[in-house]
């Protein structure tokens, strides 16, 4: 998981490699003939994990790691606003949704029972909006529950609102976790099971909120080809320019778990998600290889044969507490699509000035493997957004 509305007219004005960072080839003499126009996956941008994630009360983080230990300190990240990380460049983003159609399964998480029952301080929550009927938008139930847009409909208003302002904005890809793990606590929240009624819901909101036009669907890809796989590899992705404003969906789950996404939709037609499908998958399009250190080769020959590709510059708050940048820069190098961290902005607290920003500080540059490669193609002054190139300021 055509996307996204408003298509507009690429400008390729040969203007030199510094619009979108270093590593694109030098703009073409005016008699040489004219490059092969850019497509969705030969750029590369910056995602985020988590993307909604709010910070845990430190109370209840205390409270945790006096009890299971330090692998309390996974969870201790936290991100902007969605609409504020789109502004600082970030062009894919995570949410994690439960199944939620009778309302206030959530509403009153078992963490801010304990810190009310104690006295502790904490911040405020929305239980009025956990009421509501309807997918809710949290990272692990009763623990990490704090969110910036807790139902999912707050947080696809976010994204569509941000898009009207921002006309011709690079294609968003937004994965999707369908979360119903039940936790080892017997006094904590059981997910619902994501089921056919839950997956023609998810479709269904999505449609309703981003709206048919902004989006770009399996079905859009697939064209004539018999499968997602065989199209993206022989024919590849849409142009650029032809999904400017739009939006691509994709569901981060096991195999059997898309199985039960795909039922009664073979090869996902009909559907409005992507997959993470094994690259042999007749439905593999989207793969997910979180480590660029181990699996670099992997990631290269992938996104050189035309996959989309996500992976991870650092995880478990483990870089940002080190300071260690082997991961981000193979992330980088990978040529994988989608480069996705949890310190877009420093955390200040760890005092290691660890940070993940693109290459040249841009919102997108030339895809380093697929941009380097015989088929010639150059992004050397391709127009990052509609307008002007993004302020450093907004960074």
């Amino acid at each position: 998981m055509i996307d996204r509305h408003r298509t507009t007219v690429l400008a390729l004005l040969g203007i030199g490699a510094a619009l979108l960072g270093g590593g694109c080839a030098a703009a073409r003499e005016s008699q040489a003939p004219a490059a092969a126009p850019l497509r969705l996956n030969d750029i590369q941008v910056l995602a985020s994990h988590n993307s909604y994630k709010q910070a845990m009360d430190p109370a209840l983080a205390q409270i945790l790691l006096a009890s299971a230990g330090e692998q309390i300190l996974t969870l201790d990240y936290a991100h902007a606003p969605l609409d504020d990380q789109l502004e600082r460049g970030i062009r894919k983003l995570e949410l994690d949704v439960f199944h939620d159609p009778e309302g206030g399964r959530y509403a009153a998480p078992g963490g801010l029972g304990l810190l009310v029952s104690r006295g502790l301080p904490h911040a405020p929550f929305d239980a009025a909006a956990m009421q509501a009927p309807g997918f809710k938008v949290l990272h692990v139930q009763d623990i990490d529950f704090r969110s910036h847009c807790p139902t999912l409909l707050d947080c696809l208003t976010i994204l569509q609102d941000w898009s009207d302002r921002h006309p011709g904005h690079l294609p968003i890809m937004v994965s999707i976790n369908a979360k119903d793990a039940p936790l080892q606590d017997p006094a904590a929240v059981v997910p619902l099971p994501f089921d056919a009624a839950a997956w023609a819901a998810l479709d269904a909101e999505i449609l309703a909120v981003i709206g048919a036009e902004r989006l770009l669907r399996p079905d859009d890809v697939r064209g004539t080809r018999t499968s997602l796989r065989e199209a993206v590899l022989a024919d590849g992705w849409p142009e650029l320019d032809a999904v400017r404003g739009r939006f691509l969906f994709v569901l981060d789950e096991p195999l059997a778990k898309l199985e039960s996404y795909a039922a009664g939709h073979p090869g996902l037609r009909g559907r409005v998600m992507f997959g993470n499908f094994p690259e042999t998958h007749p439905a593999a399009a989207f793969l997910v290889i979180n480590d660029p250190l181990a699996e670099g080769s992997r990631i290269r020959a992938a996104v050189a044969a035309g996959f989309l590709v996500r992976t991870r510059a650092d995880a478990d708050t483990q870089e940002a507490r080190s300071g260690a940048v082997a991961r981000r820069d193979a992330a980088f190098a990978s040529g994988a699509h989608f480069v996705s961290t949890d310190y877009y902005v420093e955390d200040p607290r760890f005092g290691t000035g660890y940070r993940v920003v693109l290459p040249g500080g841009r919102v997108a540059r030339c895809n380093p493997v697929r941009t380097t490669d015989s088929v010639g193609r150059d992004c050397a002054a391709v127009r990052v957004e509609s307008g002007t190139d993004p302020s450093p300021a907004r960074r």
